[in-house]
């Protein structure tokens, strides 16, 4: 089951090429870029963990293409996206966000359906990753 969440989430990975594109273009908007990993990617867990810093000042897009390749080496199992932030309105308003790296196996969801009083159903969503611990799911 391939995860699909952000920008692009439907398309052929990006290649380096691409990725570059596409961090010139939000640079070119005055976006501040970040990268953020995780190995729980499901659809509530807005929070992932950030690689570094934000880079507010960043003008470079290869500089960035760096930063994005030192994640990939220090988490290489994990899903990595980069997101570009606009605080031109005062705020920090998410402008662009991608997956720029995935496990070589995705596991995918579980659906569990729950029957309540009054034939209320309720579904929930668990990834099959997080049935082992952190470090280990991938």
């Amino acid at each position: 089951m391939r995860i699909t969440q952000g920008t692009f989430s439907f398309l052929p990975d990006l290649t380096d090429a691409q990725i570059q594109g596409q961090i010139e273009y939000a640079l070119s908007k005055g976006w501040a870029v970040s990268l953020e990993y995780t190995d729980d990617p499901h659809p509530r867990n807005t929070y992932w963990e950030m690689f570094g810093q934000p880079m507010f000042d960043q003008k470079d897009a290869a500089k960035v293409m760096v930063a994005l390749e030192s994640c990939r080496k220090t988490w290489p199992n994990h899903y990595l996206k980069v997101n570009a932030f606009d605080s031109t309105a005062g705020w920090e308003s998410l402008r662009l966000s991608f997956i720029v790296n995935r496990p070589q196996k995705e596991p995918g969801f579980r659906l569990t359906r729950t029957e309540g009083g009054g034939r209320n159903l309720s579904y929930t969503t668990q990834a099959y990753g997080t049935d082992n611990p952190e470090g280990e799911r991938y």
